[in-house]
């Protein structure tokens, strides 16, 4: 089936940044024009988050999230800010590839990797000392791994009490979970559970959870620091908080949900998107802007042309409703494309062509839950989609 233009338009097809590989990223020269958009990272907001999570959770240590490019920021951005921070415990990812990229930055503290691998990619792990998360039957593999090394192997054991994506089924785990803490060369640092965030379901798996615990426990397995809370659960499961924390979003100051926002935590935006104005143009009643006719002028109007689109990460809803800040005054957006994106300005207008234009970041009515919000859009979306060829700055 061929896809045309007009359809992958009104269709709603989105081309999403699903990562690039480090060979390309290597060959790609790093000079970007003065008009490409690009991501600022606020250290001192990621700080300030990791500080009021910690009071939160009344000081028990923190695994870091940083899957997915570090939300949107970089992943060694992120790790490299985080890392100095004594409640940090550990990092953890998803990708093989990020758990190297941390290794080979210089990171030193315990890297989690939660997603896939397989015997091929086991050796190199633990020699690189990163932790696999497991769910499977491979002690002896691992046992091998270790006697060639001379050195325990360090794990998590991830447990599904109900979420049916990854783990080892609860009734299951008992015998999974025997058979790795009878093997001396390994060593259980952590075990985990994710919650459905469904609340019924949530006081089941949690309960599914505490009990397999405690049966192993009773029998003299350590199963290391437990861990269930993420930053859903951060403002709904207080009383869950266990041995050890496993927050994501909130670490970048972004609320999972519009209701927690200013409740028990003050989170602050570490991440904004940014563009320079490219063109500044007058449309008159009638004349029209975007493909298909995206937008029609009603009256006489003057508009302005951004060079971030959908390929950079700039969700295509946001035509829905979502505004964008030049100066000091917040701009509906009303069309966009792969790579531009068109704001209406009024029928007068002081704007400019390279003035800032900023998508999203850390001011009020410009947070990032306040660009998805407006336009029906999800919040984790619109960071973790921003495009990692676009140039990072710390501030």
């Amino acid at each position: 089936m061929s896809i045309s233009r007009r359809f992958f338009l009104k269709s709603g097809l989105l081309l999403t940044s699903f990562g690039t590989p480090s060979s390309l990223l290597r060959i790609l020269p790093q000079t970007h024009s003065s008009f490409d958009p690009w991501v600022e990272v606020h250290s001192e907001n990621l700080q300030q988050n990791v500080a009021a999570i910690r009071q939160r959770v009344g000081g028990k240590p923190i695994l870091a999230v940083i899957k997915n490019n570090g939300y949107g920021l970089g992943v060694l951005n992120v790790a490299r800010i985080l890392e100095p921070l004594p409640t940090i415990a550990c990092l953890a990812v998803v990708k093989l590839q990020e758990a190297v990229v941390l290794r080979d930055g210089g990171i030193v503290k315990p890297i989690l990797l939660m997603g896939p691998f397989d015997e091929r990619n086991l050796e190199e792990m633990i020699a690189r000392d990163i932790m696999p998360m497991v769910y499977t039957p491979v002690g002896s593999l691992l046992e091998k791994i270790s006697a060639k090394r001379q050195k325990p192997v360090s794990l998590h054991l991830c447990v599904d009490t109900g979420i049916g994506r990854v783990g080892v089924p609860y009734r299951q785990a008992p015998d999974l979970i025997r058979g790795l803490a009878s093997r001396s060369a390994l060593r259980i640092d952590g075990t985990m559970m994710t919650f459905t965030e469904d609340q019924q379901l949530d006081e089941e798996q949690f309960a599914r959870f505490q009990s397999l615990c405690r049966q192993l426990e009773r029998e003299g397995i350590n199963l290391g620091r437990k861990h269930a809370v993420s930053s859903f659960g951060l403002f709904q499961h207080a009383d869950k908080f266990l041995d050890m924390v496993r927050p994501g979003m909130a670490i970048y100051g972004i609320y999972p949900e519009k209701e927690f926002r200013n409740t028990v935590m003050e989170l602050r935006p570490a991440v904004s998107l940014k563009a320079r104005v490219i063109v500044v143009k007058q449309l008159r009643k009638g004349e029209s802007a975007g493909y298909n006719r995206a937008y029609v002028a009603q009256n006489d109007v003057w508009v302005a042309t951004l060079p971030v689109g959908h390929a950079d990460g700039l969700p295509r809803v946001a035509t829905k409703g979502a505004r964008i800040r030049i100066g000091t005054q917040l701009h509906p957006v009303v069309a966009i494309s792969a790579s531009h994106t068109i704001v209406e300005l009024g029928a007068e207008t002081s704007v400019n062509v390279g003035d800032a234009a900023t998508v999203f970041d850390w001011q009020e009515g410009s947070r990032p839950e306040d660009f998805a919000f407006s336009c029906g859009g999800s919040v984790y979306d619109l960071t973790m989609h921003l495009n990692p060829l676009l140039p990072r700055t710390i501030v």
